[in-house]
């Protein structure tokens, strides 16, 4: 008894102790999410090292590793930090200790950075990989990368999810017809099976939930689903309009990887003493014209400039977007959308009307780069008020494009399939299967 006492202390100092394994950081004001914190960031890369347009996602015993790179546009060098937390199936902080889930150390310095080259906006560019000879995960699920800057308080600079995850439940998708007859043409059902013939489950309805994501989007990911059969070694996911998603059309895009030729969709380009000033062709409403089948990026981008082959020769523009529009929209707000604005709906993504264009307008700063991008509507109330409930997927309030975009139901997309496993009593969420594939 006594020396079940004494083991007991043991761990919980080890635990608090401040070194190789210490506890989580306290981050000032830390959002789970997707987020830049600050305008000095730009050109935040998150993806599988070697695949620019990837998901962040990793097979735990895989040897593949992520890559993150972004630009401080103050142009200095800073003592950058970072480190990684452990999520539950919410993104909400799981149980264990950073020591339960990291190998290596909490955090580690940003040692690798270099200096733009004559460019009119000078930045200094960060990059890393992870998982390394500092750190590295043990457990599979969802992480949180944070770099941040290190001070009397620890301020974050940007965050980032992203997926480790098992192989022991081989998943199979496919795509099939919306039975829903008034969303047939504008939506995309999926419907799938999981095979955990090699996987232990005694209550697999409690245990399991699953997770989709259309093109990367977290915002309008559909959330805790359990199977809906269960029959021999097989889980059943064949809901009748519940895992359905908005086809929308291949994106917008917009090429700026060689401002003295430019592409198709712009208007003007003006080099400045200090800046490039890009002016694009206005976007007109798209939800009335037909169907026109392209290859995209699903909403990503690419940073690369075609002048010189040295990235870091790569400049900024300051690029002005035009949504044509008679009137503003009643009682919503435009928002520019994209990868490289994290779907978020924040201030620095709002469009403003402006009548002498009959448009809206936002004036936003990209490197030079292939970039995919729409325009989405939310409801001009702040917020985003959730409903979540166990038995039903979580809904959340996502930007609606079939005003400006139009929804067809053969464009091409990319979804990604996750299997969480909770059983009783455990303390976190693995991710026990996975599966990425495209509607083509």
């Amino acid at each position: 008894m006594q020396k079940s006492i004494w083991l007991s202390i043991f761990c919980i100092l080890l635990s608090a102790w401040p070194g190789k394994h210490g506890s989580a950081q306290e981050f000032v004001d830390l959002r789970y999410e997707n987020y830049d914190y600050g305008p000095f960031v730009g050109a935040v890369r998150f993806h599988v090292d070697g695949l620019r347009t990837s998901f962040p996602v990793t097979d735990l015993e895989g040897s593949s590793r992520l890559l993150v790179s972004f630009d401080d546009l103050d142009g200095d060098v800073r003592d950058y930090y970072y480190t990684i937390i452990h999520c539950d199936r919410d993104w909400h902080p799981s149980e264990l200790n950073q020591m339960e889930y990291l190998d290596g150390y909490s955090e580690e310095r940003i040692l690798d950075f270099q200096f733009s080259a004559k460019t009119l906006e000078e930045y200094t560019r960060y990059q890393f990989t992870i998982p390394n000879q500092s750190i590295r995960w043990t457990k599979s699920g969802n992480y949180l990368l944070v770099v941040y800057e290190k001070d009397e308080d620890f301020y974050p600079v940007l965050s980032r999810r992203f997926v480790v995850a098992e192989r022991a439940i081989p998943v199979t998708p496919r795509l099939t017809r919306v039975s829903q007859p008034s969303k047939m043409r504008t939506h995309q059902e999926i419907d799938f099976v999981a095979n955990f013939e090699n996987f232990p489950l005694r209550n697999p309805q409690q245990d399991i939930k699953a997770v989709i994501l259309q093109n990367g989007r977290w915002d309008s990911a559909i959330d805790g689903l359990p199977p809906q059969f269960v029959l021999g070694n097989e889980l059943r996911y064949d809901y009748q309009n519940k895992i359905i998603f908005p086809a929308m059309k291949e994106f917008r895009f917009i090429d700026l990887r060689n401002l003295r030729y430019p592409s198709q969709n712009i208007a003007r380009v003006e080099r400045l003493p200090n800046r490039w000033e890009v002016t694009l062709l206005k976007d007109r409403p798209r939800d009335g014209q037909p169907y026109i089948e392209y290859e995209d990026l699903n909403g990503g981008f690419i940073i690369e400039n075609q002048e010189q082959s040295n990235e870091l020769a790569a400049d900024y523009a300051q690029v002005l977007f035009t949504f044509s529009a008679e009137e503003p929209f009643y009682d919503k707000d435009l928002y520019l959308m994209g990868a490289f604005t994290n779907w978020q709906t924040d201030e620095r993504y709002k469009m403003a009307y402006n009548e002498a264009v009959n448009g809206y307008v936002l004036k936003y700063p990209l490197k030079q780069g292939f970039y995919n991008y729409a325009y989405g509507l939310m409801p001009a109330a702040d917020g985003k008020p959730t409903s979540r409930n166990e038995e039903e997927p979580r809904k959340e309030v996502q930007p609606d494009f079939s005003l400006t975009e139009g929804n067809f139901f053969e464009t091409e997309n990319n979804y990604l399939i996750l299997l969480y496993y909770h059983p009783f009593g455990a303390r976190y969420d693995q991710v026990v299967g996975f599966v990425q594939f495209s509607t083509n």
